[in-house]
């Protein structure tokens, strides 16, 4: 093991390591340690990057502490590198995206970037149907919001690991699906990596040798947020064929479009959550089973990610971890400080979660209580994120005003959606976040410790509401004139109260 001790520049902050962690991002306003080994809540890169144009790289997890006093690093299982002199958070990250994770030249379908997904989960759990499927959509376009994609989530499956529809709740898989696609939407369907331990495709996978296996060489059971099951061994090339030949069979036989891909924590040192330590089939690095499962949808046209570690620069969609209804970190607070630290880990192609909340931990409590504040506030902030996503159905838990207000919300984004298709095809060519920070475009001008707003582009400030009971912020605007939502044309660069009621997300364009 090396340690690495770097001193602190002048003014110096650090951003990276595991996205979850945006809001104690940056790093250096007090202490903060991270095992980077130990990744198991999103997305996540071996990178840190700091806004004086220096950065942290390994081809393998490290763990490191940050302070007032500086950076250090202890290098535990690969070579740590130091890069300096890039000059500033931008330049640090454009040479650390060329050399590490450079852009795939590849989007995903471009409707995720110009309408909302809607994902089954809240409005229906584990009990989606073919009727509800299709009621839930006409239901959409209904209430007046446009057709985008529709994630059907959890419990479609005959069983986990058996990924063919059940055909006592859906009898018609295909007509479905090409209805759905009538009605303007495409189809993704929830999967996992796991295998119930009972079930024929056990046998099947077991024989085959393509399951995660034990020191006595029987599968290992791993325990998860449904129970126990086994695990196909993606990290072998027959498992990963075996998982692609399901997603390649679901999509010819019934015109899937895509596939979100739930689960895929790595198997940690010790497996904790396994029957038994894993045995791997050959020697991995750490965490290269998380890298290997999020490698699983590499070549599809739309795949939403929980879990990644590495593979910045690629043409996936990477969810922030599941958001409670709440306003703090864990909740509206949260979304946009982890939203930066995607795009500098190089995560171009953002998703904030379920708007509202998407955890069944309190939306299924007996003591939920809806926020309808904080659901007007989590859709404007989401409406100008790379992707936003529904679940929660709007005009089931809103009306009168704020159901318009939402509904805003969704009509800006259309409105800026074909500038959003373009920032996600330049993110393509030459890797730049679409959602970025204040510090990432106007380097050195005071702007490291902004973290609740952020800009989209180079010219789109978006200034959302994060903080309950508010209806007015402070907003730093940078050098230039910005013209808002509201008309008013303000003069950079400059902080000012604007007015914010529930009704507006305070958004401004530079003009000159």
């Amino acid at each position: 093991m090396t340690d690495m001790s770097i001193a602190r520049l002048p003014g110096e902050y650090w951003w990276g390591g595991a996205i979850n962690e945006g809001s104690a991002m940056p790093f250096g306003q007090r202490a903060h340690s991270r095992d980077l080994r130990v990744t198991d809540d999103n997305q996540a890169s071996p990178l840190l990057l700091s806004n004086q144009g220096r950065y942290i790289w390994s081809e393998e997890p490290f763990a490191f502490r940050a302070d007032e006093e500086g950076l250090s690093v202890s290098d535990r299982a690969g070579e740590v590198v130091l890069e300096e002199g890039h000059g500033s958070l931008r330049g640090a990250y454009l040479h650390a995206s060329r050399e590490h994770f450079p852009p795939s030249g590849l989007i995903p379908d471009p409707l995720a970037f110009t309408a909302p997904q809607y994902c089954t989960w809240v409005e229906m759990f584990y009990e989606p149907t073919q009727d509800k499927i299709v009621r839930y959509a006409e239901s959409i376009l209904a209430n007046g919001l446009p057709p985008g994609i529709l994630i059907i989530d959890d419990n479609w499956m005959k069983d986990y690991g058996m990924w063919d529809f059940d055909k006592h709740r859906f009898p018609d898989p295909r007509a479905m699906i090409e209805t759905l696609h009538g009605m303007g939407f495409k189809v993704m369907l929830w999967m996992c990596p796991y295998a119930s331990a009972d079930s024929t495709v056990f046998k099947e996978l077991r024989g085959g040798d393509l399951l995660m296996k034990g020191e006595d060489g029987s599968p290992v059971l791993r325990q998860w947020w449904n129970g126990y099951s086994a695990v196909v061994d993606y990290t072998k090339e027959e498992g990963a064929a075996w998982f692609r030949r399901q997603m390649d069979r679901l999509m010819a036989d019934y015109g899937v479009d895509g596939f979100k891909l739930d689960a895929g924590e790595p198997i940690l040192p010790g497996a904790p959550d396994t029957t038994r330590p894993v045995a791997w089939s050959r020697p991995l690095k750490l965490l290269e089973d998380c890298e290997a499962y999020a490698s699983l949808g590499l070549g599809y046209p739309l795949v939403e990610l929980r879990m990644c570690w590495k593979l910045g620069g690629q043409a996936l969609i990477q969810r922030q971890r599941d958001k409670t209804h709440t306003w703090d970190a864990g909740g509206l607070g949260g979304l946009i400080p982890n939203a930066i630290a995607q795009g500098l880990l190089g995560y171009a192609f953002n998703c904030p979660d379920m708007i509202g909340g998407g955890m069944d931990g309190d939306i299924n409590s007996p003591d939920f209580r809806f926020d309808s504040e904080l659901f007007v506030r989590f859709a404007q902030c989401a409406a100008l994120f790379p992707v936003m996503q529904f679940s929660m159905a709007p005009w089931r838990v809103l009306s009168g005003d704020e159901l318009a207000w939402c509904l805003d919300a969704v009509r800006l984004r259309a409105e800026l959606g074909p500038e959003l298709l373009e920032l996600a095809r330049q993110a393509a060519t030459d890797g730049l976040p679409m959602l970025r920070s204040l510090e990432f475009e106007y380097p050195g001008q005071g702007y490291s410790l902004v973290q609740d707003q952020f800009l989209l582009g180079s010219n789109l400030l978006v200034a959302p509401v994060v903080a309950k009971g508010q209806t007015a912020r402070l907003v730093h605007f940078p050098e230039g004139r910005w013209r808002g939502d509201d008309g008013s044309v303000v003069e950079g660069p400059v902080a000012l109260d604007v007015q914010a009621p529930l009704s507006r997300l305070p958004w401004y364009r530079k003009i000159e």
